[in-house]
């Protein structure tokens, strides 16, 4: 998948969904093409190439994993001052307004996702072919997923899953609950799990225990700590831990022994510009990272934003190996190196090491052409939902969750000198903690401190009963009318 690059397609299938379309899913394509679906879908190449169209829209879901990070404690909006991408900065400011331009470009993209998911299933009955039922396993998987970012983010959302939205659509939508929208998750990931393979016929593509391992997620959400431990169950012992922590986030460890599912980028395409970075297969989002005005070795400069807290530096014992994969230290960095760096706004001293830009990891395109995957689920993540569900289901497992949290310490410290004897309560902590320091700056501690209740608490300016999710863009409010997040 990783070098399989789908162009044409994708704009074909753009075209016959969304010229002239003006509802909530509104997307100009750059380009016309006549082709309709009447021409189209005729033989199985056809249905793979829109599948890979389906998959292509996971690259463009950059914003929704950097406000993860900062909406929460874990990082600050940086950039270059304080009007530098303006609605990253509210977000970071937790002054959430309607009038996003991030947050309605994520919530358009998503339902790209899920409309280009539909069209497959809108034409499911043309073609019998040998790999129809894998196939729709992935449609599946990949709708849940576009589904499941939209509730963390929006809450309940407008649910359609037999065809794709047109213009027609329009006025006629209505916000599905957020409990139907799970339901609707838990459904397509079910379906995927009772027709994908257990393993990848190519990297980045779902299978089976990659959708146990997004369902076992969908569940904690809900505090279904039953159901999650039943569904992740299965994959203990299937992938590993690398020794060395750092090796995960290279590129020579990307898809290793610990990726459960990972957003493939490469920098093998030409196709894009700066109005359209959806355009690239590279990562738009790495160039974020780096330090601005870098001039030195082994990193490569980038515009400073989602910068690293000291709250989260201070996290973490000294002895504990992932602080410094997960952070650098830019003048620690600087004085060994004699590196240079031009300092940006809200400067902490810290920056993202796990997606930083480094030389030689794009091409001679540069900015928008990074190929550094996103580990959207790791096995790390797996052990500790596995050891969360554990411990808070009605009958808890505290030595499984022990256990499943310890494997995670071991690695972090090289040995079992922090393997934890808790049970109850102070486990479940010891567990929410261990995700902050194991997953940090990876998108998750927004949406982990909201679901644990947590929020108001470690989020500064944050409102209960309204922070938990953020404002439907206001365009679809005037398009479609729907109805605004409460306190919006």
């Amino acid at each position: 998948m990783k070098n399989k690059i789908f162009k044409n397609i994708l704009l074909v299938i753009l075209s016959f969904g969304y010229i002239g379309c003006e509802d909530y899913v509104d997307y100009e394509a750059s380009e016309n093409y006549t082709i309709v679906a009447s021409d189209y879908f005729k033989t199985s190449s056809d249905y793979e190439a829109a599948l890979v169209g389906t998959y292509d829209v996971l690259q463009w879901n950059i914003y929704s994993v950097m406000i993860g990070d900062m909406a929460s404690n874990n990082s600050l909006c940086g950039g270059e001052s304080a009007t530098d991408v303006i609605g990253l900065q509210k977000i970071d400011d937790m002054i959430h307004i309607a009038q996003n331009d991030q947050l309605t470009s994520t919530w358009k993209w998503l339902y790209e996702g899920v409309n280009r998911a539909n069209y497959l299933v809108e034409n499911k009955d043309n073609l019998e072919f040998t790999r129809k039922a894998e196939l729709y396993g992935e449609v599946h998987f990949l709708r849940a997923y576009y589904y499941f970012e939209l509730v963390k983010i929006f809450g309940g959302v407008p649910l359609i899953t037999d065809a794709r939205l047109t213009a027609s659509d329009s006025n006629t939508l209505k916000r599905s609950t957020k409990a139907e929208v799970y339901a609707q998750i838990e459904k397509d990931l079910q379906d995927a799990i009772a027709v994908l393979p257990a393993s990848k016929s190519s990297n980045g593509r779902a299978t089976s225990y990659t959708a146990h391992a997004l369902l076992g997620k969908v569940y904690l959400y809900q505090d279904k700590f039953e159901e999650a431990a039943t569904i992740l169950e299965p994959l203990i012992g299937l992938y590993t831990l690398p020794a060395s922590f750092q090796s995960v986030f290279l590129n020579s460890g990307e898809n290793g022994p610990e990726a459960v599912f990972e957003v493939q980028h490469s920098k093998n395409s030409n196709w894009w510009d700066w109005g359209f970075p959806q355009g690239s297969e590279g990562s738009y989002a790495i160039i974020h990272h780096g330090p601005r005005g870098y001039n030195g070795s082994v990193y490569a400069s980038g515009w400073s934003f989602n910068v690293p807290t000291q709250d989260l530096y201070d996290a973490y014992d000294v002895n504990d190996t992932r602080r410094n994969v997960a952070l650098l230290d830019i003048d620690d960095w600087s004085s060994s190196t004699g590196a240079e760096f031009t300092p940006g706004y809200e400067h902490t001293g810290y920056f993202n090491h796990k997606y930083i830009p480094r030389t030689g990891s794009t091409s001679a395109q540069g900015e928008l052409n990074y190929e550094v995957n996103y580990r959207a689920i790791r096995y790390a993540d797996v052990l500790l939902m596995a050891a969360e569900a554990n411990n808070r289901k009605a009958s808890p497992n505290s030595s499984k969750a022990r256990n499943y949290l310890n494997q995670i310490r071991a690695r972090a410290f090289g040995n079992s000198s922090r393997a934890s004897s808790s049970t109850g309560t102070i486990l479940t902590k010891e567990i929410w903690n261990e995700r902050r320091l194991e997953l940090a700056m990876e998108g998750h501690r927004f949406f982990d401190l909201v679901r644990t209740g947590e929020a108001a608490a470690k989020i500064s300016g944050f409102t209960t009963g309204k922070h938990e999710v953020f404002p439907i863009p206001q365009t679809e409010i005037d398009i479609s009318g729907l109805t605004q997040n409460a306190g919006y």
